[in-house]
């Protein structure tokens, strides 16, 4: 899997998962973690992206 599209998680537990995006947010699927907008946050509880932790899978 390719750095720039790795699933990040949430402390809430909500995992960003570029493949699907967040199409209620508009980001398109194929969206990269670091490519969404600065002001994007967990659509669960609304922690901003600096809280997200990289998942290696």
């Amino acid at each position: 899997m390719s750095t720039t599209m790795a699933r990040y998680e949430c402390p809430c537990g909500y995992i960003y998962d570029p493949e699907e995006g967040d199409y209620e947010r508009g980001i398109e699927a194929g969206t990269p973690f670091a490519e969404l907008p600065e002001e994007w946050v967990c659509p669960v509880c609304g922690a901003e992206k600096e809280y997200f932790e990289r998942l290696d899978d």
